[in-house]
């Protein structure tokens, strides 16, 4: 049987995503048959794998979706209240999402909300579906509520709209769309998702971001969620949201 990455491993078997994977890999979380594993190794059927102390799943490496062992599909919509992290590393001691939802299947989040951020993160055990939401190329839209420091102008929001340099990134963020909604607020809908974009493009307007909210991701909204509550998506917003993926992509 031909060898499989651990990092696809361990998402395929709902654990985290690749990228998480490879963050627990380094921080020496992950073992194989006993020993730490290491970055781009590849595993085969009949090795153990344990995962922060936890053997991960019957399912034999290489095994193909929908198979024996294969962990129940989830995709969860979650209100991330502020003050709740979504990383699970050591290095914040705040609650992480994992934790808040404390869901009896594991499951992980689809991207990230800074600390200081709230409203609606995906959290998933599907790692291709991470995948595909993930990929920046694509184009997914992500609407956000934003409340500055200062009234929020003509020209400000001509600019935020073209494209705003971000000095620290050496990048001008994409084309997007700004709805003013109060003397100091508005609504944003970006296509891309740089690392505290919001907050990096309105720093290099003058302004200060003092509440950040995200109220859509592609299809699915957050609607009258409550902070810190969870549901879980429909049959029809998974379908939808399936067939934006797949008409982006081409398939």
């Amino acid at each position: 049987m031909e060898e499989i990455r651990l990092n696809k491993y361990l998402s395929d078997m709902g654990i985290c995503s690749r990228r998480e994977a490879d963050r627990l890999i380094q921080g020496g979380k992950v073992l194989v048959d006993g020993e730490p594993a290491v970055t781009g190794m590849k595993i085969r059927e009949g090795q153990q794998v344990v995962c922060e102390g936890r053997t991960v799943g019957a399912e034999k490496p290489g095994q193909s979706s929908g198979t024996a062992g294969k962990p129940e599909r989830v995709l969860l919509a979650v209100n991330k209240p502020k003050g709740v992290v979504c990383t699970t590393s050591d290095k914040d001691r705040a609650m992480n999402i994992v934790e808040l939802v404390d869901y009896p299947v594991r499951v992980y989040p689809v991207g990230r909300l800074d600390k200081d951020s709230e409203g609606l993160i995906f959290m998933t055990n599907q790692g291709e579906l991470v995948n595909r939401i993930m990929r920046g190329s694509n184009g997914h839209e992500k609407e956000y509520v934003v409340q500055v420091d200062r009234p929020v102008t003509k020209e400000f929001v001509k600019k935020m709209e073209a494209g705003v340099y971000l000095k620290e990134l050496d990048v001008t963020t994409r084309p997007c769309r700004l709805r003013v909604t109060g003397t100091r607020q508005f609504h944003i809908i970006l296509t891309q998702g740089l690392n505290r974009q919001i907050r990096r493009m309105c720093e290099a307007m003058g302004y200060r971001v003092r509440a950040l909210r995200r109220i859509r991701i592609m299809n699915i909204k957050l609607g009258d969620l409550k902070k810190g509550a969870w549901r879980k998506v429909t049959e029809e917003e998974y379908r939808e949201l399936l067939g934006m993926l797949d008409r982006r992509t081409g398939r």
